[in-house]
């Protein structure tokens, strides 16, 4: 049988048009490197934020899997296989994903903010006895006795160079206080993280 095509002058194929229409080779790289970065810093994340992260299941076990890893050379190979794993994810699952790691961001720099503010009212208490009137007015139900004692035993190892015990419980308390007025939203996610590391 005769070949139809053979002869025939502007032969039209489209089999090279759709050749092109392809991301390049350079722009392929460029996505999975950023995939991979992705992954990686779901890997540094601490595992119960990991475990609520909108993703399949196979990609969070390879991630959960690759935090375990304590030797370099296997921890590296488990990070390209979960950087293969994020490749697999489609356009809207790694949207999802990259709008959580930033929600994350924006909250660790508000606990921050808050850690800092906590920290300098207690320096504030150690260095200036109204300080300690106007927590007691804001908070009526603290012990004021057991403050004091917090407050002079903190004191005293500032000056003696003894370990900050006193001035940690300090924290520990205007800490309790920041989580009442949150409305103990932040103990449900400590404890969240307490239990995991228990697991």
């Amino acid at each position: 049988m005769p070949n139809p095509n053979r002869g025939a002058c502007g032969f039209q194929s489209t089999e090279f048009e759709q050749e092109y229409e392809r991301p390049s080779k350079s722009e392929l790289k460029r996505q999975m490197t950023v995939l991979q970065k992705l992954g990686e810093e779901l890997v540094n994340e601490a595992r119960d934020r990991v475990k609520r992260v909108p993703m399949p299941e196979d990609v969070r076990d390879a991630i959960l899997e690759c935090q375990q890893i304590k030797d370099h050379e296997g921890r590296r190979r488990q990070l390209q296989y979960v950087g293969k794993k994020m490749r697999t994810l489609d356009e809207e699952e790694v949207a999802a994903i990259q709008r959580t790691i930033d929600s994350w961001k924006g909250l660790s720099k508000a606990d921050t903010a808050n850690m800092h503010a906590m920290e300098r009212r207690r320096d504030k208490l150690l260095t200036d006895d109204k300080a300690l009137t106007v927590l007691l007015s804001e908070n009526p139900e603290l012990d004021v006795q057991h403050l004091r004692t917090l407050i002079r035993n903190a004191r005293k190892e500032q000056t003696e160079n003894k370990p900050p015990k006193a001035y940690r419980e300090i924290f520990q308390i205007l800490k309790e206080i920041a989580k009442k007025k949150n409305g103990g939203k932040k103990d449900a996610d400590e404890d969240d993280a307490e239990a995991e590391d228990d697991a």
